[in-house]
């Protein structure tokens, strides 16, 4: 371990997270230090917002502070279940099922779908929590090039004789920011009777009417079999959950390991999330705002001469490629006053390190132009621009 550590430092990776001393805000205070925060994915600015506060100090005071045990041990909340109803018809599917997190909902998911007997079809830019489930489920996995739906569409075809066969991609891709072909991946999936399944953790209260996703966002209800979402970002809480049809939510309940076998949300956290589902589609300004911020902040950095990839989304990269410089430019950045973090292999590919960015829609236009202005600064001292 010591030599891995060594080697991680020399590399300029072996960091410890900044220590947040207090909420998450805008200008937030990290290391001692009052920073532009463009680290959190508080999309929307809700991470503090008084009405989640309110509904979960409501739940702790008429509900308690934890649920008891696995639901199908100490049975449902009504809270959870009042909130996978709500979330549903947010969703526009039949039925929703909770998951502790964002990554036990997919990892969880897939695993409890698919066995040796099957075939996985997943885009090579996947989330870990995608990867992870697939290696769970112990079915045959093929990778197709990033976004490339004609080279997905060859490998279901190549796997006539598997029982099951699930194309899976994310919605918005975490690191990148660009959004899937998703209209394509559908039509590949229907053609060859794949189960077609998307990751929305950055499509949720981001993409579509009120933020119900990138299914919405192309028009695609109902021929998305499996959608995961989180409660983590947009809805400035924790969790996650798959919306789909009454029998999918059904057998994932009998068969899921992470509801099996880890206890589910404190009520409080049910409580935050489901006044979060509501608030969002009462104030559709709030992803209007979000939009705003981020087209602007994206055009000014291109305007500065930094490469943002291909990102579509609040997700913008600083393509850096040199891991040692990213990291640079990270830390430069912290000095002007502005949290942006470093991000490198193995979380992307080698040669592909970055200053990964989100804005929100509580940051100002003072707060956007002066954090342009510190990437200005940070770029020339590191040697980027």
């Amino acid at each position: 371990m010591d030599a891995e550590l060594a080697d991680l430092r020399a590399r300029g990776l072996g960091r410890w997270p900044r220590l947040l001393e207090g909420p998450q805000r805008p200008i937030a205070r990290y290391d001692g230090r009052e920073v532009i925060n463009l680290c959190s994915n508080n999309y929307l600015g809700l991470a503090d917002h008084p009405a989640l506060k309110a509904a979960a100090l409501d739940a702790i005071a008429t509900l308690g502070v934890g649920s008891g045990a696995v639901r199908t041990i100490a049975g449902n909340m009504a809270i959870h279940q009042q909130l996978e109803a709500e979330l549903a018809a947010f969703k526009r599917t039949e039925a929703v099922l909770l998951y502790q997190s964002g990554f036990t909902a997919n990892a969880g998911t897939v695993a409890a779908l698919l066995g040796p007997e099957d075939v996985v079809v997943s885009d090579e830019l996947n989330h870990a929590s995608i990867i992870d489930g697939c290696r769970l489920s112990g079915a045959e996995k093929k990778i197709f090039p990033h976004k490339d739906a004609e080279a997905a569409r060859r490998l279901l075809a190549a796997s006539r004789g598997a029982r099951r066969r699930l194309l899976i991609t994310d919605g918005v891709f975490s690191m990148d920011g660009d959004i899937a072909p998703l209209p394509a991946l559908v039509e590949a999936a229907e053609e060859f009777g794949a189960i077609m399944m998307v990751d929305d953790a950055h499509a949720s209260g981001v993409l579509g009417q009120d933020g119900r996703g990138t299914v919405d966002h192309f028009g695609l209800h109902g021929r998305v079999h499996i959608q995961v979402g989180t409660l983590s970002k947009a809805f400035a809480g924790l969790g996650g959950y798959v919306a789909g049809s009454r029998a999918l939510v059904e057998l994932l309940m009998a068969r899921a390991r992470p509801l099996l076998f880890s206890t589910s949300h404190p009520p409080s956290v049910a409580a935050a999330a489901l006044a979060a589902v509501r608030l969002v589609q009462q104030e559709p300004h709030l992803i209007a705002r979000l939009w705003r911020n981020a087209r602007r902040f994206k055009e000014g950095l291109q305007r500065r001469g930094f490469d943002t990839g291909a990102s579509e989304t609040p997700i913008t990269p600083v393509i850096v490629g040199d891991e040692r410089r990213a990291m640079a430019l990270s830390d430069h950045l912290f000095e002007e006053g502005v949290f942006a973090l470093g991000i490198a292999f193995p979380t992307v590919p080698r040669g592909r390190a970055r200053v990964r960015t989100i804005v929100t829609a509580a940051h100002t236009d003072a707060q956007l132009e002066a954090a342009l202005e510190a990437f200005a600064r940070a770029g020339r001292a590191v040697g980027v621009l």
